[in-house]
């Protein structure tokens, strides 16, 4: 009997774990020259759908992946202890994978990941996209392996279990509230790397902005500071003087322009009223102290690690969608 799998498919053909269950379940949305290629690759190596995720499924590791972007953000390293807390309670230990370490892509540590027999994976990358997020289903379809997206979002597919906070209302809110102070020129300060979690912090804002009547503005930068404060820089000697409200998509952000603004003699929040996002620690230590959202971030590894869990143990998660509540948290940086 052939021990071909997925993955072995994947690599021969030349692509995605995605690609290759496509090609199997829904070969209609394949190429026909793809689709030609991956079929005469499983005929050549004699793969046999699920046949490997059987012998998987039989084999319990005690061990669940994680993976992350990288673990330079607060956000993650608080999470991270969220899902230890609730893991311990079942007698699992952690496997972390932290893709800006070694790995030249994603689909490399997937590979990985799948390698090890971990029994459920919490993927925590939010920089998620259809064929990211279509590999991940692969991976349970085919492996039979459960995975649960924490504090990661895709909302154009229910496929699996995912534990947030409602992005898209809380960038509403905290733009509501600076509207609310009188503030004209409201500006996010969001990533140009594309995130998801950010897109919909994105429309949040927006719609608070046009039932306002105002004008967006959108500012796109880098969450790492030596870039950052240059910019900010940049669009003080623009803007300086029309800026009188922001939000931005990280704490970290927030505070990196707050310190530029300060330089600059603006007082806060006279002159413009400043949010973040998360409630990291740099809300707190920051002077002023800063207002944000208050992302439930502990809460959220705890409760991906139990419904991950379930997932494991054969139990069928009703309700694949679990938004947590979310605060808004309101210091010295507002009036």
């Amino acid at each position: 009997m052939s021990k071909a799998t997925i993955y072995n498919v994947a690599i021969k053909a030349g692509v995605s774990l995605a690609t290759v269950s496509r090609t199997l379940n829904n070969p209609e949305k394949v190429k026909p020259e793809t689709r030609e290629r991956v079929l005469g690759v499983i005929k050549e190596l004699g793969y046999k759908p699920n046949a490997y995720a059987k012998g998987l499924a039989s084999r319990k590791s005690t061990a669940v992946a994680i993976i992350v972007p990288d673990m330079s953000r607060s956000s993650v390293a608080e999470m991270v202890n969220g899902i230890a807390v609730e893991a311990k309670k079942y007698d699992y230990s952690l496997i972390l994978y932290v893709l800006k370490d070694k790995y030249q892509n994603e689909m490399e540590m997937l590979q990985e990941v799948v390698a090890s027999q971990a029994d459920g994976i919490l993927y925590m990358n939010d920089e998620i996209n259809e064929e990211q997020y279509q590999t991940l289903v692969a991976i349970k379809e085919e492996y039979g392996v459960p995975v649960v997206l924490a504090n990661t979002v895709y909302p154009y597919d229910n496929s699996l279990t995912t534990v947030s906070i409602d992005y898209y209302q809380a960038g509403y809110e905290i733009t509501k509230k600076l509207i609310d102070e009188g503030r004209k020129n409201i500006y996010l300060l969001t990533t140009a790397r594309k995130y998801m979690v950010n897109d919909l912090k994105e429309a949040g804002y927006q719609k608070a902005i046009e039932e306002a009547g105002l004008e967006m503005n959108i500012f796109r930068t880098s969450g790492d500071i030596t870039v950052n404060t240059v910019h900010f820089n940049e669009l003080f000697k623009a803007k300086g003087n029309e800026i009188d409200g922001v939000v931005a998509v990280r704490d970290s952000i927030a505070v990196s322009f707050l310190n530029t603004m300060i330089e600059k003699g603006k007082k806060i929040p006279e002159d413009i009223s400043i949010c973040g996002f998360q409630n990291t620690k740099y809300a707190s230590l920051s002077r002023p102290k800063l207002s944000c959202v208050d992302i439930p971030i502990i809460d959220i590894g705890v409760k991906a690690m139990f419904y991950l869990k379930k997932e494991i143990d054969g139990e069928k998660v009703e309700q694949l969608i679990h938004e947590l509540p979310h605060n808004i948290i309101l210091r010295q940086t507002t009036k």
